[in-house]
């Protein structure tokens, strides 16, 4: 039997229909103020007609003041509820899961986007990559229950839209992820200095979203198995926040790895071993199976039917985490679920220019094209210029940025 088409039954005893994820991709299709573009309702049908067992939005921001990038969609309050609940119905289709990721940037911000960057600790980023962002505040208590209290209510709100349920995303360097790594949060309070003192900010984000949608909600996470930096988020730690929140009643845990600055979660230097069982992360997900029985996801590196096939049958992981292929071929999942590979395979995107090509964001606004035009009704376009979708990329950007300068001196 294909592994693939059985069906998952979380925690809170959500169904799930068989064992395909669609994995975060920041989409960039939010109007000014943060609604949802009709774009993304057209682009998920498209995903739960085309056989996804769980769909996991783009990252949407909790603070219109804190963007991780141009065009994110924003839920602060109910605003744009009506709006919501059209992209929810679309997006649920066929029997899909559609989960909302909810997400702070932290400092991870491009220059010039916010008004300001905020994070655990006022640590820069690394050399090469100051040009593009600026060293950030230094959050102060206050502000940190204030973000807190925000992943609540817009749980709630994604709950009221008719959403399946919400992924915290505590991976890939953003501010959950700056709190838990001991490179970023350097602070000596109550929210870092040890360990456990640096895995208070996820554990209250948790208790605050439960507390808002109810314990029959799904609710998951994103995280990392490792930031692969020097004096960063380690395996140990990461084993040990996972217990945490299996403890507390997390429903499914997504493992992914690394960060802007260490862009793991798109490939790069891997073993032979790796790369021939396609998964990333499994040596670390065989080492969560062995500690907790919450479900779990694998995302990063898989290719074929056989490899997903394997990953399933050994036991270790739940289910298989699919993001770049599913921009490029939006209804592989029919493929797979017949025991048939895609059609298309995932080539690393690049410019031709190292100093872009090192970092993670030229992935990010390359596949985000690729989403835009499916949106559009358009469908993907595989051969697509990695230069092309740069230039275009920077003048959209330049002009935001002129915008927001003229915002300000008015």
């Amino acid at each position: 039997m294909n592994p693939l088409v059985q069906s998952l039954t979380l925690p809170c005893g959500a169904v799930i229909k068989n064992r395909i994820f669609k994995s975060a991709m920041s989409e960039g299709l939010g109007e000014k103020g943060g609604s949802p573009k009709p774009a993304l309702s057209k682009l998920y049908r498209i995903w739960a007609e085309g056989g996804i067992g769980l769909c996991v939005t783009g990252n949407v921001m909790i603070d219109s003041r804190a963007l991780g990038e141009p065009g994110n969609v924003v839920i602060e309050d109910e605003q744009n509820l009506e709006a919501l609940r059209t992209w929810a119905t679309a997006a649920k289709v066929n029997g899909t899961h559609c989960w909302v990721q909810l997400n702070h940037p932290g400092k991870q911000a491009p220059k010039g986007l916010n008004k300001e960057n905020v994070s655990p600790s006022a640590i820069p980023f690394r050399k090469d990559m100051q040009a593009f962002f600026d060293t950030p505040r230094e959050l102060k208590e206050d502000e940190i229950w204030d973000i807190v209290k925000r992943f609540g209510k817009a749980s709630e709100v994604v709950k009221k839209a008719g959403f399946s349920g919400v992924q915290i995303h505590g991976a890939h360097g953003y501010l959950v992820s700056q709190f838990l790594s001991p490179k970023h949060n350097q602070r000596i309070d109550a929210w870092g200095g040890s360990p456990e003192k640096r895995r208070k900010f996820v554990r209250e984000v948790y208790k605050a979203i439960r507390k808002a949608v109810g314990n029959e909600f799904p609710v998951g996470i994103k995280l990392n198995s490792a930031d692969f930096q020097r004096g960063g988020f380690t395996e140990e730690e990461s084993l040990e926040t996972i217990q945490l929140l299996t403890e507390m009643g997390i429903d499914l845990i997504e493992i992914s790895g690394g960060t802007y600055e260490a862009p793991a979660m798109v490939g790069g230097k891997m073993k032979q071993s790796t790369l021939e069982r396609e998964a990333y992360f499994m040596d670390f997900a065989v080492k969560v199976r062995k500690a907790v029985d919450v479900p779990l996801v694998l995302t990063g590196g898989f290719k074929s039917y056989q490899g997903m096939k394997a990953a399933i049958e050994s036991g270790d992981v739940d289910m298989v985490g699919l993001a770049r292929l599913l921009a490029i071929e939006p209804d592989a999942a029919h493929q797979l679920l017949a025991g048939k590979d895609p059609l298309h395979k995932i080539e690393k995107v690049k410019t031709g220019f190292a100093p872009i090509d090192r970092m993670s964001v030229m992935e990010t606004v390359w596949y985000r094209e690729q989403l835009e035009r499916i949106g559009e009704g358009k469908g993907p376009k595989p051969n697509l210029s990695a230069f092309w979708v740069f230039l275009k990329y920077v003048f959209r950007f330049v002009f935001k940025r002129k915008g927001i300068w003229k915002e300000r001196a008015s």
